[in-house]
Order: structure tokens, then sequence, then C-alpha cells
């Protein structure tokens, strides 16, 4: 009998050992039972029936000796996270309990996060192919889902309700129960501060109240609104790549950067693609640099940095980490400053607004913030609304750029030190690479601005002979040509052309939302030999071009900077979208009948009429001032004067 028991003993063993080797296949697509258990120390994970979605631990990403429990897109994307991605050792696990309780747990046995459905007769957990996690009764009823509770991304098929939030750090981003807008958020332990509160389609939400609105990532890559006040969806975005067809997973998510953006990822692939984003400015998110850090660009990316160097950061290995005073305003009573930040703007957002704004001028918004022992910054804006704004919380959040219309300052101990100037880029490479080089610049310089000039002549000339009214043409709208001139140069394509490519948007829009994607290669004229083309020196001329268009005259750079621009002598910011809309780029002349394309406001008189004793303008030409008894408009030079009969 003991070779019969000695075998028994091995087939038990055997079975053992079977039963742990199959372990991770018999998870693939099947329904976990209670006293199932995931762990970091070993590779097993849940998986949905096709293996498009599985649930397992993850190295974390801010500490690889922690892992989270997270559910992922096939190749690695994840879109849920256990407990909103808090992290455990290796000795953590994820469990569901033998009450039904799914947990998150340390290697100290300290419960971290819970589905509280302990006692409500849970049988099981299972991944659906949506994504969705499940926790089940006996009978297959749904008891509690993951869909439910969002921690920051949202999936195709998954409904996202006005009562949900997604977190990404400090940020938060909700649907507003009323107006169906995307609200985003930034939250302290002191404060709240709404920076993003927007409907993009008020034309159909704008008015009504709706009941329960709810966001949608549709498979067509369209986010989407329903209610039931709306007759059908209503579209927020459409995705860069909606309507393409693949093998992918489409979602939105907000980003640790405070961001709100769609994505779409390939199967089997472990990085998204971003389609849209709701802030177009980076630099306008609340908080992104950190509590006394300034926002600016460097290039196309977002950079941090402090005030002046009366300030530090924070923590040098986080640049978003934000600054401290090197020396604190308490040491200094009686000797403190306000340090002057051009082009320099205090972000303030609602609720902060309601007790920090101010209708003063500049000076009274420096000295009365110098004056004010709760303030530390001030802005006073230049854009005609004369608002100040004193920054009184205990959170400052700084957006520099040269396009702000806006002056701040900052409160620091004597001496202020304000921050260098950066240099020009000519000096460190000679002639050499990242300007564009001094005869190409000659020749576009040159070319197109003798086009423009031979242009505003003919103008002139056609103008004044049918019309004894037109004035100058603006030095601004020169600038405005010659940006479009120079896109066109280097795309080789109209501005205004539309097409499937552009996805119906007018060419320089599109043109400006691959130049943020960083695709400068799709912008380029296809029949420019690849192997020629310095993209610094594309770069440099496609954010020049967008400067030159800006819809704000004010914000287009003089043609003397242009130059230096080009040249690589000047530096420059990154140029803000230009606008859609161009309205000043359809209209008819009545007083001579011609079509023009030049002119968006006329006089609707005949050519013989009298004048009109009022001063008329229009966006493209200057009309002279009515004429006096006795006077006459006469077109001498290059403008259109009066002289006496």
């Amino acid at each position: 009998m003991r070779p019969l028991r000695r075998s028994s003993g091995h087939l038990a063993s055997l079975g053992c050992f079977l039963f742990f080797l199959l372990l991770p296949l018999l998870s693939r697509g099947a329904d976990m039972p209670v006293g199932s258990t995931l762990s970091p120390s070993n590779s097993a994970t849940w998986t949905s029936p096709n293996n498009t979605f599985s649930l397992g631990f993850t190295a974390s990403a801010s500490s690889p000796s922690l892992f989270v429990a997270a559910i992922s897109y096939a190749g690695g994307v994840p879109v849920w996270s256990a407990g909103a991605g808090a992290a455990v050792d290796l000795g953590g696990s994820l469990r569901l309990s033998s009450n039904g309780d799914l947990q998150l747990v340390n290697g100290s046995g300290a419960v971290l996060w819970s589905s509280n459905t302990g006692g409500q007769n849970v049988s099981a957990a299972a991944v659906q192919e949506s994504g969705n996690l499940v926790l089940k009764d006996s009978r297959g009823a749904t008891l509690w889902q993951s869909f439910d509770h969002p921690t920051d991304t949202v999936v195709m098929s998954q409904n996202f309700t006005s009562g949900m939030n997604l977190t990404s750090g400090s940020y938060v981003f909700s649907v507003d129960k009323g107006t169906g807008n995307l609200t985003l958020r930034w939250t302290s332990a002191a404060t709240t501060v709404t920076y993003f509160n927007k409907g993009y389609n008020t034309s159909f939400t704008g008015n009504r109240t709706l009941s329960a609105p709810t966001l949608t990532m549709q498979t067509n890559g369209i986010v989407s609104l329903t209610d039931g006040t709306l007759t059908s969806p209503v579209v927020v975005a459409y995705s860069s790549n909606y309507g393409e067809s693949g093998d992918m997973m489409r979602f939105v998510r907000l980003d640790e950067d405070g961001n709100f953006r769609a994505y779409s990822a390939a199967r089997g692939s472990n990085a998204a693609t971003e389609q849209w984003s709701a802030v177009a400015d980076q630099c306008q998110v609340f908080g992104y640099c950190g509590n006394m850090g300034v926002c600016s660009y460097n290039g196309t990316a977002p950079v941090c940095g402090c005030p002046s160097q009366n300030f530090q950061l924070t923590d040098p290995s986080k640049p978003r980490g934000g600054c401290t005073r090197k020396v604190d305003l308490n040491s200094c009573p009686g000797n403190s400053t306000m340090l002057q930040l051009d082009n320099t703007q205090f972000l303030t957002y609602p609720p902060e607004i309601t007790t920090e704004q101010f209708f003063v001028g500049i000076t009274a918004c420096r000295l009365n913030c110098l004056s004010g022992s709760s303030c530390v910054a001030s802005t006073a804006l230049s854009d005609g609304s004369g608002l100040c704004f004193l920054k009184v919380s205990n959170f400052v959040s700084g957006y520099q750029s040269a396009a702000l219309p806006s002056t701040s300052f900052v409160k620091v101990c004597s001496p202020p030190l304000p921050n260098p100037v950066l240099g020009s880029t000519a000096g460190a490479n000679s002639r050499g690479g990242s300007g564009v080089r001094a005869w190409v610049v000659a020749v576009v310089v040159l070319g197109v601005v003798s086009g423009l000039v031979l242009c505003e002549w003919a103008l002139w000339w056609f103008l004044c002979r049918h019309s004894p009214k037109y004035g100058p043409a603006s030095a601004q709208y020169a600038l405005l040509d010659y940006g479009m001139v120079l896109l066109e140069t280097v795309s080789g394509r109209r501005n205004f052309d539309v097409s499937e490519e552009t996805g119906r948007k007018k060419f320089s829009v599109w043109a400006y939302e691959e130049y943020e994607r960083g695709n400068l290669a799709g912008i380029v004229d296809r029949r420019l030999p690849a192997e020629d083309l310095d993209m610094a020196q594309v770069e440099r001329a496609l954010q020049v071009s967008f400067w030159c268009i800006q819809e704000q005259p004010a914000q287009r750079p003089s043609m003397g900077k242009v130059v230096q621009m080009l040249e690589g002598v000047m530096e420059f910011e990154r140029p803000p979208p230009p606008k859609s809309s161009d309205s000043f780029l359809s209209t008819t002349t009545a007083t001579s009948g011609v079509s023009s394309s030049l002119v968006s406001t006329v006089v609707s008189s005949g050519p013989r009429s009298r004048p009109r004793h009022r001063r008329t303008w229009s966006r493209r030409w200057r009309w002279a001032a009515p004429s006096r008894p006795g006077t006459v408009n006469a077109c001498r030079g290059s403008c259109c004067h009066r002289s006496r009969t």
C-alpha cells in the first residue's frame, strides 16, 4: 500500500501545481468568485472575454516601487483604477472578500479603498468587453459597476452623468446639471476655483434648463451631450480623426495638467493620441505651475517659472510645484516693494473674482496692493475694461505672454530682482541653424512686401478712381496679408482652402491645430524635398505667419519685428490661435457695384449722392472726413485729402 499512498501524494502535488499554473488562464473572460485575489507579486489579471480590457496591477507613475490596480485597454492604456489611483506596496492586493466587498489592501493589511458592497449578496466579479468592472449576484444581476464610479476617464458606451466627477490630482471635471456646461475646477482644502465653464452648443441648450445631461464619447469620435429635454444628442466636440474606423478605443480624460481631452488608442498600443482639448491655452489652467508659479511658452510647449529672482522653485525637481519667496514678506516689514511684470496676468476666476476685482487705474492697482497687508500681487488690464485684480488669496497662479494686454505687480522684499531678459539666439547660433538663413529672409520679406506694395498701389488707384472717399491702406492689414502669403508660401495651399483633409475647416485654422500638435510636416508643401527642409526654420516661419494673421491688429508685430523674428535675432512667444471667422472678406461695394473681398463696411450711397455728415469707417480702408462747403475730396499721392476749390 505504500507505493499507492506515495502515488496519491504525487498526484495531489501535481494537481495543486497545475491549478496555480493555470490560474491566470482561468481568469480570462471568466467570472471571478468571492475569495479571488490579485497581487502585484504575480502577473495574474482579470480580463474581458476577448481580452480587450484587463484588470491587474501596474507600476505607479509617481513611484515605481508602488503599484496601482487598474483596468487597461489592450496594450496598456489605463481607463480606471481602484481608489482613484491609490497605490500599494508589493505585499498589497485587490481582493473580493467572502462577504462580497471588493477591497484594495496594503501590505500592512490596511484597506485603502472599498466598493462598500459587503453583505449585498455579491457572488462574483467580471470585466466586460466595454471596460466595465461589475460585481454580480448569483442570478447575474449587476449590484455595482465601475462605470458608475469613474476615476479620470470615460470610454465609449460609458455614460457620464451630471452627478459624477472625474478627478486628477487637484483637478475636478463635471457636467453642470442645469446648463450642460463642461466645468473644470481646481480644488484645495481652503477653496475651489472654477477656471473653465463652457457650453459648446448654446443654440440647443442655452434657452432651456436641462434635467439630467449625460456626456458620451461615441464610437465615431464625437463627444456628445444627451438630455431628456433634447430631441437628439448635441455635439460637444469632434475628435480630429472622427469618422475614421479601425480597431481602436476612443475616450475622454481629465489629465493631471488640469485639461480635459479626447483621445484615441489603437489596439495593442500603449500610447494614446490626443484628438481634442477643452482648454485651448494650457497656461489658462489655474494652478498649472503651482502657487506663485508663472506659465509661459517655450515654442509650443508650456513651461513654468518664477515671477522674479526674488523667488525660487519650491522643489527644483518639480518645475510645476510652484515658487516661494527667498525672503518672506514678514521678514521685511515696511521694506517691501512692487516688482512690475509686463505682459503678465495673475489668473482670477470665480469665486475669487467677486472679491478681488476693482475698477482702478494701473498706478492705483500697484499702490493699493503695496499698502494692503494681505495683498501679494495685482494685475491691471490694458484692454479698455479698467479692471484691476488684487490678489489676496493663498494661492496665486500666473500667466505670461507677449499677447497679454496686462501688467502685473508682485510684492517682494527690497531690492526687486527681475528675471533676466532672454538673450538673442543669433549669438549662440552665429547664423547657424535655428534662425532662417539671411538670404531666405531677404528674399521672402522683400518679395512679399514688394508684392504687397504693388497690390496696395493697385488698390489705391482703383478705389480712388471709383470713390473720392477712400484713404490709405492700413499697415496692420498689410501685415495680415503678409501673414497669409507667408503661410501659403510654406504650405503651398491657399489660406481659405476648405477640404476633407482639413476637416472642412479653413486652412489657416487647421494649420494652427496641426502646429499645436507638432505636426509641422503635415503643413509643409508636399512638393518640397524632405531632405532640404530645416524644420526649425519651418516652425519659425509658421509662428511668424500665425502672429501676423491675429484678428486683433494690436497683437500683430511690426514689419521690422517680423524681419527680426524670421532672422532669429528676436525671441517671441507662442502665437495664440487665429480666429476662424473672416467677416471682413465678403462684401460688395454699393457705391460702384463692384464686388470686393477687401472692404467689409460700405456707405450705401450712390456715386453722386450727397455725402453723409458723419465719419464712417471700414475695417480695410478709412473714409475721409465729410466735405465741408467749398471743399472737394481729391486723391493725391497715396492718400485722399481735402483741397480748396
